[in-house]
């Protein structure tokens, strides 16, 4: 009796925490044309933390394939766009669309979607079922990016 207590505790933490994390995750309702309006998280964003995330091997590491004027970060990559002025060009619910999924905007780039679940190829068995970045560090890239203007 007490395992299948246990058991069923254990099911519907699961399931309560799978639900959380699917409500965060972006739905067709979400976007607007190539945009995605609205934040994912309530938590305030940081420019500060954006650039660790964009800069970090452990997190984004953005900075593989692009590159940023004046950023502190050795070995600044030439594989996607320069976004010194990425804030110029696009919004920032425009910016968020492109980290979530750019592969729907762009199915042929190589840049991955930081934020999507389904139709991903050769996932390790242990990240299957994770997003890549956080809905945090989504957000905390939007500020950063969006701040990269010419002024």
């Amino acid at each position: 009796m007490i395992r299948a207590c246990a058991l069923s505790s254990l099911v519907a933490l699961l399931f309560s925490g799978a639900e959380a994390f699917a409500e965060r995750l972006v739905t067709p309702d979400m976007i607007v044309g190539d945009t995605i309006p609205a934040p994912l998280t309530d938590t305030a964003s940081s420019t500060e933390i954006g650039e660790t995330v964009f800069t970090e091997r452990d997190q984004g590491h953005c900075v593989l394939c692009h590159q940023i004027d004046d950023l502190d970060a050795e070995f600044q990559g030439n594989v996607g766009p320069d976004l010194s002025t990425v804030g110029d060009r696009l919004s920032p619910a425009q910016i968020r669309f492109r980290l979530v999924d750019l592969q729907s905007l762009m199915p042929d780039t190589v840049m991955p979607s930081y934020y999507r679940l389904h139709d991903l190829n050769q996932v390790q068995e242990q990240f299957q079922g994770q997003t890549i970045l956080n809905a945090e560090q989504i957000e905390h890239l939007v500020a950063y990016l969006a701040s990269r203007t010419q002024d």
